[in-house]
């Protein structure tokens, strides 16, 4: 496979690809090729998740000043969840690329964000192996830990506009899920939520939490423009 554009996007380049394949093989794929497990990702999945948990608290105690461990802790559980390292890997369009079965393949799970951050972690843990500690920090700051305030305030949006509301006395929180749109392994959820009986936000995503968190995040950019 030719990965010339992915190392691109990536902006680090592999000396040896083969780390790369194997970040990118999914158990779906070994299994139905009756390959050895230790051939798929799992592995350096597992190396690739305490390199970022490494990489993103030494990003966010050098950047996050005063914060306090407890702090700290709920920024680097917003940036580095689910469904935040999967929109990361559908920005990097990895998903086309994981190798997978075919069964696997036909259900969706290109698109499942469990297997989009798993993919994302075993290329954090490939570049440690391949180009050392240095460049999968640099991987990790440029790509999951850049805007990480607007971030961090996409993730956490529903708990900080429940705070918000709530600190402010504008009534009850309401979501609506108004549609969905596409085949059950690639649907699009459409939500708005209301505050005190009025619709602050709207937004879509790949899951009705996504779709959420996307209408409390535009419902709270709404409530701080005002407070300017």
């Amino acid at each position: 496979m030719d990965y010339a554009e992915f190392q691109e996007r990536l902006g680090y380049h592999f000396r040896d690809e083969g780390l790369l394949t194997l970040a990118l093989t999914h158990s779906s794929y070994t299994n139905e090729h009756k390959m050895n497990h230790a051939q798929c990702n799992e592995r350096i999945e597992f190396l690739g998740d305490a390199v970022l948990e490494l990489a993103s608290s030494d990003f966010l105690y050098r950047q996050s000043g005063q914060k306090d461990e407890g702090e700290m802790t709920k920024t680097r559980a917003s940036l580095v969840c689910e469904p935040a390292l999967a929109e990361v890997a559908r920005q990097l369009s990895l998903g086309g690329l994981i190798l997978m079965g075919k069964g696997e393949d036909a259900a969706g799970g290109r698109t499942r964000d469990s297997i989009l951050s798993d993919a994302l972690e075993s290329v954090i843990g490939a570049i440690y192996l391949d180009g050392g500690f240095t460049n999968a920090k640099e991987f990790v700051f440029r790509h999951i830990m850049r805007d990480f305030e607007n971030r961090r305030l996409f993730y956490d949006s529903k708990t900080i506009l429940q705070e918000t509301v709530q600190g402010n006395g504008m009534g009850d929180i309401r979501y609506e899920l108004l549609s969905t749109e596409g085949p059950d392994h690639d649907r699009t959820f459409v939500s708005a939520v209301f505050v005190g009986g009025r619709q602050m936000g709207q937004g879509s995503g790949h899951s009705k939490k996504l779709s959420e968190q996307q209408a409390a995040y535009r419902a709270l950019l709404k409530i701080n423009k005002k407070d300017n």
